[in-house]
């Protein structure tokens, strides 16, 4: 250890190993005197670097440092460092950095920590619910520096009430502070002072984003919520100031040239940014097909503030109408988007792939290209499936080879299919605006064959890209998925047992007893809610250098090399590659690899919970104008406080609270996904058709509420109570109305 501290250092510090060595042989706290002399660290140099150390140590979770000023081990202080989840209803839970049930934190420990914060904490006991119960030692790092919010002046004082419902103190605004803010608009507030347990936190009013509901301030908020880097540093202005808008005439030097090769680009119509671009032939034995992607690597070099920009960032942020990119518009509409007529550096995948859709063969190329043709997804469907005279005539060149590369998709689908790919049929959505930025409506995202062809020739680059890292150890980041987990699984059996379904697979299913029951149950009326079950089974695929491969795929590796543009992860994996084919070693460590893996997984959920904030925001404000009408549709959630249900015509998501389901106690079923009326034995269940009037909409809470109206009925428990005529309500007197209130409370 001390031979790797000298490697790494000019002036060795003691390594973290060797200090936790040290305080567990010695099992007592010890003094930073006695410590340092343990580890032989003198003089006022190497004493200052390693105060430092044992610092970070703190911030880790490692060690703890007492109010006598004597270090201990964490662990054996019976202590757990974790990040704090914060309830919007003021308590509040601590996530363990390492595995272990959470703490429950009562809305007192709540008061000197926020949502985020990462601290120290101590078992205390354990409450009426069996909940394992904590007591904040320490604040080992505030997760927030500045906090979004309206601010307000109620008795001429001034707070900012945050937007983040998961942050439950308001923060104080002195006079003076509050920057010109005027009541009820949108700041943001600089944290002078966090929380303690007996003072609410300071601040100052730092930027004001605007007034409250003004077009385009549901995203400000959510970026800003949610840490989202959106503004370029100077430096990172400076380093992309002098790129020319073509490449360079050298930097096609020593590169295959696929200049000549009829490669096309297929997208959305309304995409900005082109990452991949596609060719394929066929030689009545085998299929040739190039994948490639763009070079970002070529132009985003380790070390940059361009590179450490991009890895704050993480990933492109796609919101309705709006995106906070990754790299800046000269590189991600320009020099690295593959636009057509012109010269740019690219990656490419070359494979050979048999008759079966087994790639038999691929090499990756540092090449320069030229796009044929911009085409989209409408027009290829249009020329391929709808065989559009005109188009066909139109994009005469390239027609011969698409065709060649729908025959190949259907090969790879079909092989797919076979390795028993989990395939979700479920509906997405996109929000069409008018000229005021209102919602003009909200309807499905139609996906064709054009779009299933570009997902296979991704797909089949995207093995490629691990099969090398893997063949060659080299530390990068997969993209893994695992199956679900045993308490997952036995839900999912006990829920389909009822219904006359099995999955099957025993303790370990693999993903073709997924896709098996799924193919199994297309037909059915209750497809939608069985598929809803089985997604929800399985977790969340990150990224992590440990390849354990994607089980919803089917894939024993597997990771992403297709948009470098938007994803980081994507960036390492091009420069690992480069790595290999050029001889040198791994210039990342499997430490480096699992946290940058770590934190791109980080800012894809920071992403993905942003945007469904801006969208909940967006369908809210769309429902304003709809209260007192009714709607069918289909109950798409299940808790203990009631239901929610997705709109059919609108796939507007809101909340029928459990109070409004009927005179009854209603009991929660986690595993079958439904409440159940105690002595109606009226059921709820995930998936069932329901219609719905709209009571209420809180665009500050992005809340909707829904009431029951009735019911169709799914077979299952008690026959659903028949609807009454349009306009009639049961006669209801006011003691029975009360006496109903005070059952269901």
């Amino acid at each position: 250890m001390a031979e790797r501290e000298q490697q790494k250092y000019e002036h060795p510090v003691p390594s973290r190993e060797a200090i936790l060595a040290v305080l567990t042989e010695r099992n007592e706290l010890l003094p930073f005197r006695e410590l340092a002399d343990a580890l032989e660290v003198h003089g006022e140099r190497d004493e200052d670097a390693f105060s430092r150390r044992l610092r970070a140590m703190e911030r880790d979770g490692q060690i703890l440092k007492n109010r006598r000023g004597l270090y201990g081990l964490a662990h054996k202080m019976d202590m757990v460092a974790g990040r704090v989840s914060g309830h919007p209803d003021g308590f509040g839970f601590l996530i363990p950095d390492e595995e272990g049930e959470d703490l429950f934190l009562s809305p007192a420990e709540m008061r000197q920590v926020m949502h985020g914060d990462r601290v120290m904490a101590r078992v205390t006991g354990v409450d009426q619910r069996g909940r394992r119960e904590g007591a904040v030692v320490e604040v080992l790092e505030r997760a927030h520096l500045t906090v979004v919010g309206r601010y307000v002046t109620p008795n001429g004082m001034g707070f900012v009430v945050p937007e983040n419902k998961r942050i439950t103190q308001d923060i104080v605004i002195s006079r003076g502070d509050e920057n010109g803010a005027k009541e009820n608009q949108i700041v943001v507030a600089e944290i002078t002072s966090p929380p303690t347990r007996h003072r609410a936190p300071a601040g100052r009013v730092v930027e004001v984003l605007g007034d409250h509901m003004a077009p385009g301030m549901e995203i400000e908020v959510a970026i800003r919520a949610h840490d989202i880097p959106h503004i370029w540093p100077q430096e990172v202005r400076d380093e992309v100031e002098g790129l020319a808008p073509q490449v360079p005439a050298h930097a096609s030097e020593g590169r295959f040239d696929l200049r000549g090769i009829p490669l096309v680009t297929i997208d959305g119509e309304d995409a900005r940014d082109f990452d991949d671009a596609v060719f394929a032939e066929h030689d009545g034995r085998h299929w040739r097909l190039i994948v490639a992607i763009a070079d970002v690597s070529y132009y985003v070099k380790p070390g940059t503030a361009l590179d450490r920009e991009a890895f704050q960032r993480g990933n492109s942020v796609y919101f309705p109408q709006n995106v906070v990119p990754m790299l800046p518009e000269i590189l991600s509409n320009g020099l690295c988007s593959i636009n057509p007529k012109v010269d740019r550096l690219c990656m490419a995948c070359e494979m050979q792939i048999d008759a079966s859709g087994n790639i038999s063969r691929y090499r990756f190329l540092e090449a320069v290209m030229r796009s044929r043709a911009r085409l989209t997804y409408t027009k290829v469907a249009s020329m391929l499936v709808e065989k559009d005279a005109a188009l066909r005539q139109e994009y005469a060149e390239v027609v011969p080879h698409l065709e060649a590369l729908y025959g190949l998709y259907k090969i790879l689908h079909s092989a797919r299919m076979k390795r028993g790919a989990v395939d979700f049929e479920l509906p997405e959505t996109r929000i069409v605006f008018d000229e005021q930025r209102k919602i003009q409506r909200i309807e499905p995202v139609q996906r064709n064959d054009a779009h299933r062809l570009i997902e296979e020739c991704m797909l089949a680059a995207n093995v490629c890209a691990a099969e090398i890292l893997k063949k060659h150890k080299v530390p990068a980041p997969y993209r893994i998925h695992e199956g679900p987990t045993v308490e997952k699984l036995n839900n999912l059996r006990e829920f389909l047992s009822e219904i006359g379904l099995s999955l099957g697979g025993g303790d370990k299913p693999q993903a073709q007893h997924y896709s098996k029951l799924i193919k199994q149950v297309e037909k059915r009326p209750d497809s939608r809610l069985i598929q809803t079950v089985l997604l929800r089974s399985l977790s969340q695929a990150v990224y992590s250098p440990d390849n354990i491969g994607h089980f919803a795929l089917g894939y024993p590796n597997y990771t992403h090399f297709t948009s470098p543009i938007r994803r980081y992860p994507d960036l390492l994996v091009h420069r690992a590659i480069k790595d290999i084919l050029a001889k040198r070693p791994a210039t990342i460590t499997p430490e480096l690899a699992r946290q940058q893996g770590e934190h791109c997984s980080l800012t894809e959920r920071r992403a993905d919970e942003a945007t469904r904030e801006v969208t909940r925001w967006l369908k809210a404000e769309f429902m304003m104008d709809k209260i007192g009408e009714e709607y069918d549709g289909y109950i798409s959630g299940v808790t203990n406080f009631g239901i929610f249900v997705e709109l059919i015509e609108f796939y507007v998501d809101g909340l029928v609270h459990i109070t409004a389901l009927g005179n009854d106690y209603y009991h929660f079923d986690a595993a079958h996904h439904r409440l159940m009326g105690e002595r109606t034995r009226q059921i709820y269940r995930l998936g069932d058709k329901v219609r719905v009037r709209v009571v209420r909409v809180d665009l500050d809470e992005t809340k909707i509420d829904f009431e029951l109206v009735g019911v169709e009925s799914t077979g299952r428990g008690k026959a659903p109570k028949q609807r009454r005529p349009e306009g009639k309500r049961a006669p209801k007197s006011p003691s029975s109305a009360k006496r109903s209130r005070k059952r269901r409370r």
